[in-house]
């Protein structure tokens, strides 16, 4: 791989989409003249690959990073698969209901919550364009569940963070936690990408917002983080950018100089 073609990461909620939920026109623009230009590009996100749909269609895109790293796509096809152990699962479901915290699982294509009904699901999802779940108690039956979402406040999560070494939760929302197997995170999945692309960490670029970028911005060569960041996360990036409101996304790849 030349040095003048790049590897460009987007994260989704909070990066690419404004606060409506959608692409604002200029980051698209940006994400096609970075294509025309030659270099690569990929979704890096929490997200589950049935919830990328919409936005990789829309920017053309088939590469992606989903369940912050646990999910790995190149041109359509799985490099990387790293799935919750379902001992580590029981035992979460179990705890987390003597405390009445609702669960959402995630396959890759499906997501099911662990109540038929909870408020904080409601607003959490809805925060990011999705309905609440159906409940169905045999969901994690024979499926293969990559994340779990996991809803209590950040004075309560200190007891699941000390009961289950065996997983890594990332806050996301001040109601809700992402619960992946320990080690998990978005720089694992794009490692795995990167070395089949051929590319470097110094060829990296990253874009993203929230705590769950950490690990990310920490590999690439150059990180960037949106206005709306979080201070740890500002802290670490190669530039921060405004808002993807505010045309965030464009303002941030004519800092890097790839378009």
């Amino acid at each position: 791989m030349t040095s003048t073609n790049k590897l460009v990461l987007f994260d989704v909620d909070g990066t690419l989409l404004d606060r409506h939920n959608r692409i604002p026109p200029s980051a698209k623009e940006a994400v096609m003249a970075l294509k025309t230009a030659g270099h690569t590009v990929a979704l890096a996100s929490g997200r589950s690959p049935f919830m990328l749909e919409q936005v990789r269609q829309e920017l053309q895109l088939d590469s992606y990073v989903s369940f912050n790293g646990q999910y790995v796509i190149d041109q359509g096809t799985m490099i990387h698969s790293n799935p919750i152990h379902p001992d580590a699962l029981n035992q979460l479901s179990a705890f987390a209901a003597t405390q009445d915290h609702a669960l959402v699982f995630l396959d890759h294509a499906q997501m099911n919550c662990s109540q038929v009904y909870h408020p904080h699901v409601e607003l959490c999802l809805n925060s990011l364009g999705v309905k609440h779940p159906s409940h169905h108690a045999s969901f994690c039956e024979g499926r293969t569940i990559y994340q779990t979402m996991l809803f209590c406040t950040p004075e309560e999560e200190a007891a699941y963070r000390e009961k289950f070494d065996m997983l890594h939760f990332v806050r996301w929302h001040p109601l809700s936690m992402d619960v992946l197997p320990a080690g998990g995170s978005k720089a694992e999945g794009v490692t795995r990408l990167a070395a089949r692309l051929g590319f470097e960490p110094e060829d990296i670029y990253a874009f993203g917002d929230n705590y769950n970028d950490t690990e990310m911005f920490q590999y690439a060569g150059c990180s960037i983080a949106m206005d709306n960041a979080p201070e740890a996360l500002r802290q670490l990036a190669s530039h921060v950018t405004l808002s993807a409101d505010r045309d965030g996304i464009w303002h941030g790849l004519k800092w890097t100089g790839l378009i």
